[in-house]
């Protein structure tokens, strides 16, 4: 019996190693056809005048973050040639964040910067009720919604509304843009010993794990069918059609909810041509677990077919258990190898050519102790439902959230 088991495991385990190759590969193709579409995208901007329609930044705050004055910043060095403006909501006047906001009003008077107070909590996601009335004050048909920490190029902008004019197909044969999200990296401020390896596990999480199967996903899908809250860019009678953004007030997932939406209402949605920036906290490993398992069942529950398929994502470990199944063979040992070889190739493709990711080449060195952790994590989110988020428990079925 304890001899059929190893067998059984060896196979299973060989099995899912390979198929974990096949996945590595497949990613790295879907990465360099990004990269095609991408660099075609901005020859066709930069070959051709482009319209500049007015845009509505908006922003939900909470709270003070270290970096989040410069990430402001960013917004208001656009090289944009139209109109935009920015809207600030916060649920109280007394948040630290007004504080910020004022100091950016001051600095760049020329900029529409409005800080506005939304004070009613229409749901569970705070955030969401914040932007569902924040939105009655956007001035323009293009509403941007992007996360408080996001720090853009000065080209972002421009490099958003563009994706709404880029159509390769011809006319009549493509549903129109209707949202443009955008790819992210996450930027680990301090050194390795002031922000800790949990940081650095998420950033590398980020770049190598949860942007590929983004990319995967758009090739395999035919396109993206959900939204990032790196960037939501969304035009009126798009966010119309949708619904809004009332029915998403109990939504733990409002930018895939979003997306999703938009694309169920008969809209594409793209990717631009631009990356942005999210900061990683210098967390502790229960606020990083916290947060990877809050994120795991937040994609079981939107996803579950798509969850339970990121068993594949997981080759490296595989090829690591079919060592120890196999009673070290030559064959297992060449499984490890191709898997560590294709599974750097895409971290660095991915990372380092498509998000410019400087880190990624860094911390490397951490990647398969941190797929070790991402393997257990992704089990552990298989039990339960219930998510820590904010400091408090909630239950999260069909993509809503209830007090636990």
């Amino acid at each position: 019996m304890p001899h059929s088991l190893a067998l059984a495991v060896e196979i299973v385990t060989t099995a899912l190693a390979v198929a974990g190759m096949g996945y590595f590969l497949a990613a790295w193709i879907a990465a360099r056809i990004y990269i095609h579409a991408r660099r075609k995208a901005v020859l066709k901007q930069q070959g051709g005048e482009q319209s500049a329609p007015g845009v509505s930044i908006l922003k939900s705050l909470k709270g003070l973050d270290p970096e989040i004055l410069n990430a402001f910043r960013s917004h208001c060095t656009q090289t944009y040639r139209g109109p935009f403006e920015l809207l600030f909501g916060v649920s109280s006047l007394d948040d630290p964040a007004v504080a910020a906001v004022e100091m950016l009003q001051r600095e760049f008077p020329q900029i529409p910067i409005k800080l506005v107070e939304c004070p009613q909590r229409l749901g569970t996601n705070g955030k969401v009720s914040t932007l569902v009335q924040l939105v009655q004050h956007a001035q323009h048909d293009v509403v941007l919604i992007n996360d408080s920490d996001i720090t853009v190029s000065p080209r972002y902008l421009e490099r958003v509304v563009g994706g709404f004019q880029f159509d390769d197909m011809p006319h009549g044969e493509t549903p129109p843009v209707g949202m443009v999200t955008a790819l992210y990296r996450g930027a680990a401020h301090g050194s390795i010993f002031r922000s800790g390896i949990p940081a650095r596990f998420e950033a590398l999480g980020i770049a190598t794990d949860f942007m590929p199967a983004v990319l995967l996903a758009r090739v395999v899908e035919g396109g993206l069918h959900y939204g990032l809250g790196s960037t939501l860019a969304v035009r009126r009678e798009a966010l119309d059609a949708s619904g809004g953004l009332l029915p998403l007030v109990d939504q733990l997932a409002d930018d895939y909810e979003l997306g999703a939406r938009v694309a169920a209402a008969g809209y594409r949605v793209e990717l631009c041509a631009d990356v942005v920036e999210t900061g990683v906290p210098a967390y502790g490993w229960r606020g990083f677990i916290d947060h990877q398992v809050r994120w795991l069942r937040t994609v079981r529950d939107a996803r579950p077919g798509g969850y339970a398929g990121l068993v594949f994502t997981h080759g490296l470990m595989w090829a690591l258990l079919n060592i120890i199944a196999s009673g070290l063979s030559p064959f297992s040992f060449w499984l490890l190898a191709m898997s560590f070889f294709l599974r750097l190739t895409v971290a660095m493709t991915v990372g380092a050519e498509v998000l410019s990711d400087r880190q990624v080449l860094t911390y490397l060195w951490l990647l398969p102790a941190r797929d070790l952790v991402a393997t257990a994590l992704w089990v552990t989110g298989f039990a339960g439902n219930t998510i820590v988020w904010r400091g408090d428990r909630f239950v999260l079925h069909k993509g809503k959230l209830k007090k636990a």
